[in-house]
């Protein structure tokens, strides 16, 4: 039976330390605009699945969700003085504390976190 609790007991121990080794996706994650030195461009990822983007005019997220290794994100694409919803979903390529970076087809967007 002492081999049963014991065995119980690493595999609590193994998933704990899995899931503490595992960075999160919220928090704020900004690269820099291309062409203007010096000028980030980002967003926020708020832990109720709230959204927010910073210092792009034409885009405005709301909400976020994680789908295994997809991040799905929504909001308002504005331009022409009009706002059309959308809904972009992004593969996850890489995840760390401090270092976002995710790929729509061809296009690879390296975020740092701040």
């Amino acid at each position: 039976m002492n081999r049963f609790y014991f065995l119980v007991a690493c595999l609590a121990t193994s998933f704990l330390l899995a899931a503490c080794g595992r960075p999160e996706l919220t928090g704020k994650w900004m690269q820099p605009v291309p062409g203007q030195p010096g000028v980030k461009q980002g967003l926020v990822l708020e832990k109720n699945g709230k959204a927010s983007s910073v210092n792009m005019a034409t885009m405005k997220y709301d909400a976020w969700k994680q789908d295994s290794d997809k991040l799905i994100i929504s909001g308002k694409s504005i331009g022409n003085h009009q706002a059309a919803p959308f809904y972009d979903t992004l593969v996850i390529e890489r995840l760390t504390p401090d270092s976002l970076i995710l790929r729509k087809g061809m296009l690879t967007l390296s975020y740092a976190r701040e």
